[in-house]
């Protein structure tokens, strides 16, 4: 690396969120311009820095900042330009020469041990020597953080977000107990903290690393689904985790109990853990669904079978027998399930139902969990559909440091019917914060294909609901003869039921294209993706056609798809902006998926007809396009649903991937026109049944399915199921006998 010294002699951009900055270093032989994260600093300092050249292709040579510290001016006219910069909030230039007079050599030792002096100088006061001894303390605690933090790799970007989070008590904290990074500053992981903690003397055994590995392993199982862990599953993956021994998990294990960190409990003959979180959100939806389940509405006054005969005559639509059960006991259950295959009819069902509500001039409201899937609802319904997220109005918490839901138990929608689209994706945590929102007059109304992958986010609450037989539940397994004209919907259900898929009928809309001994998986994709289904079709490859993937790795994997969709769709060009973040390289015009839900993205509606120009949440699953790079202000622009415009920084850059190629489980709730699906080895838990069931039902007006024919009987055979731990379903038949016994 290249080490120079100089004094930073101007700030040409800094971005005062994530400290990055641009700037002109004087150093003896020339003036260099300089990048990175470098908070604090201003204008004047002397600094010391170590990083490596870069050839920015419009503003030349520069040096990419990785390591600095500030060289303190041994001179009075040095402390001077030094305090006159600007630095310390209260000190101008005139009053930087006064201090500087009259304690010479001296001033920066006094202004960090002995600020109290200050009031010798004329002009400054105990409340003014009070703030600028403060601003003094907080720069240098601040830069001491960044530099202590760097000794064990850690970027200046989290050291900011650490000293953010614990401000004064940062060193105490770090000191006592390094793990705490991994549970409170977001982007340190438990790995990260254990670098630290290890580079710090703290051995290996302590009780700390213990419970930090524990809750770090539970909240990987809540990554995987799992809203518990069996106990022995819990203690054995943490001894794996550290090293230690099997008792030494268990009493951390323990404390973390004792502490209520962890709750713990007897199921049949094994006991099981949850995080408190997970606990609360299960037995909340417990309580809530049993109360609604139980709750008596008045009956609807409208005459149903007018309304249905009127919906026959104004669009056409006749609801066969089991739609007219659904829409009834709509009406007249406080909380129910719809659920059934594509071309089933649920969306039918829901346009009755708003017929029928809105003549009983009941207020009501439609949701789903996505983006995506709230847009289609809208289209299908022509009512305004929301998130989930937007109708619980997420936003800042009255100290503004946390995104809380508004909407609550003490503040419920306002609302007598609530409609939720695509059931199957809502997880137990947003299941919670809905049901807590659901207020007496409220009923709920869940509309879903129970047979596609359970959510993303932990727990199996569709599943289970259905399962414990105490919500009223209609299934719909007739498919309507306009959809038997769709091999999709036709195949879907076959594939539901055990059946091969017929493919390939002429004219029809599902294909499966057999892959030749030695043929190359990739570039038969990326033929078809390119070329072969836009010329014939009339379709735009990266927007219209969507490839899915059972799996991450391996050849047909979607690490490796995106890469050879990325060169193939969206060439690297001279002009073309691009930056790799952590091996991956993302570049303008990219299709991008956001992976984890983030609450306080900011988002403009550039959409002329937008109910909402600005809001906040960029959630898991949404999908965009990379519209603008810009590495002088470390930004990238994208926009989502060809309306809401997200600016990122660079250091957000690990919430996005490719999304040329996703997972199937990433594609849930989303519809597109094409989908595009390899067929060939896997893990035996992807190559399962549901998976391209739930695959081939994410297809609007065409599937076609790449490979080999004995992967495709392969996947229809497996009827196995990854188990999720999900407790909602047990303790709702435990909770509902016990309430009525008790009644």
């Amino acid at each position: 690396m290249v080490e120079l010294e100089g004094k930073l002699i101007e700030i040409i951009y800094k971005n005062d969120t994530n400290g990055y900055l641009v700037g002109l270093l004087s150093t003896p032989e020339e003036d260099v311009t300089i990048v990175g994260c470098l908070p604090t600093l201003k204008e004047g300092e002397g600094l010391s820095v170590k990083g490596n050249w870069i050839l920015h292709p419009t503003y030349g040579r520069q040096l990419e900042v990785k390591e600095f510290k500030p060289v303190h001016p041994s001179s009075i006219e040095g402390i001077i330009n030094y305090l006159s910069s600007g630095i310390v909030k209260g000190i101008g230039e005139k009053m930087a020469k006064r201090v500087v007079e009259h304690f010479g050599i001296d001033t920066l030792e006094i202004m960090q041990y002995n600020p109290h002096k200050l009031m010798e100088v004329s002009g400054i006061g105990e409340a003014k020597a009070e703030a600028i001894a403060h601003a003094f303390h907080e720069e240098r605690e601040l830069r001491e953080i960044v530099f202590f933090l760097s000794k064990y790799g850690v970027s200046p970007v989290y050291a900011v977000k650490i000293y953010k989070r614990y401000t004064e008590a940062t060193l105490k904290v770090i000191h006592e107990n390094p793990y705490r990074l991994a549970e409170d500053v977001i982007g340190i992981g438990f790995r990260k903290a254990d670098e630290i903690a290890k580079s710090m003397g703290v051995p290996e055994d302590s009780g700390y690393r213990i419970q930090a590995a524990a809750r770090y392993t539970m909240n990987g199982l809540h990554g995987e689904g799992h809203t518990y862990a069996p106990l022995k599953l819990l203690i054995r993956k943490t001894h794996e985790l550290t090293g230690c021994n099997h008792q030494l998990v268990e009493e951390s294990i323990q404390n973390l109990m004792l502490d209520q960190k962890l709750h713990l409990e007897k199921h049949e003959d094994e006991f099981i853990v949850y995080s408190m979180a997970y606990y609360y959100a299960e037995s909340n939806v417990c309580k809530a669904l049993v109360a609604l389940a139980q709750r008596s509405l008045e009956p609807i006054a409208t005459d149903i079978n007018k309304v249905l005969e009127d919906l026959h005559k104004e669009e056409k639509i006749q609801l066969a027998d089991r739609q007219k059960e659904a829409v009834i006991q709509a009406t007249e259950n406080a909380i129910m399930i719809i659920t059934g295959g594509p071309g089933t009819g649920k969306t039918t069902i829901i346009k009755a139902l708003i017929k029928i509500l809105e003549r009983n001039d009941k207020k009501l409201l439609l949701a789903a969990p996505t983006g995506r899937a709230a847009k289609r609802m809208t289209e299908a319904t022509g009512r305004e559909a929301k998130t989930i997220h937007r109708l619980l109005e997420l936003g800042y918490s009255e100290d503004d440091e946390n995104m809380v839901f508004q909407r609550n138990e003490e503040n419920p929608l306002d609302a007598d019917v609530i409609i939720i689209d695509e059931g199957s994706m809502v997880d137990i945590l947003l299941m919670n914060n809905l049901l807590k929102a659901i207020d007496a007059r409220t009923s709920l109304i869940f509309v879903g294909d129970v047979d596609q992958l359970p959510s993303v986010g932990a727990g199996n609450v569709l599943k289970d609901i259905i399962d414990s037989g105490i919500i009223k539940v209609v299934r719909l397994t007739e498919i309507f003869r306009q959809a038997q004209e769709s091999m999709i919907i036709v195949n879907a259900h076959r594939i539901n039921e055990g059946k091969e898929p017929l493919c390939n009928v002429k004219e029809k809309d599902f294909y499966f294209l057999s892959k030749r001994p030695g043929e190359d998986m990739v570039y038969k994709l990326l033929s078809l993706v390119k070329d072969r289904l836009p010329n014939h079709y009339n379709l735009e490859s990266s927007r219209d056609i969507q490839v899915i993937s059972p799996m991450k790795k391996g050849e047909a994997g979607t690490l490796n798809l995106n890469k050879a969709l990325q060169n193939g769709l969206n060439p690297a060009e001279k002009d073309k902006k691009e930056k790799e973040f952590r091996g991956k390289l993302f570049r303008v015009g990219d299709k991008v998926m956001q992976i984890k839900n983030n609450y306080s993205l900011k988002w403009t509606n550039i959409s002329p007809n937008s109910v909402e120009e600005k809001g906040e949440g960029v959630f898991n699953g949404d999908i965009g396009y990379i519209t603008e790079i810009n590495s002088e202000d470390n930004e990238m622009v994208i926009l989502f649903d060809d309306s809401r415009l997200v600016i990122y920084d660079f250091s957000q850059l690990e919430e996005l991937e490719l999304a040329y190629c996703i997972t199937v489980h990433k594609s849930q709730g989303s519809e597109f026109p094409v989908v595009v699906m390899p067929i060939t080895w896997g893990p035996p838990m992807l190559l399962t049944r549901n998976l391209l069931y739930t695959a081939v039902t994410r297809a609007k007006s065409l599937v076609v399915l790449v490979g080999t024919e004995s992967y495709l009987h392969q996947m229809i055979k497996n009827v196995r199921t990854i188990e999720r731990y999900s407790g909602l379903g047990f303790r709702l038949k435990r909770y509902f006998d016990f309430h009525s016994i008790k009644q």
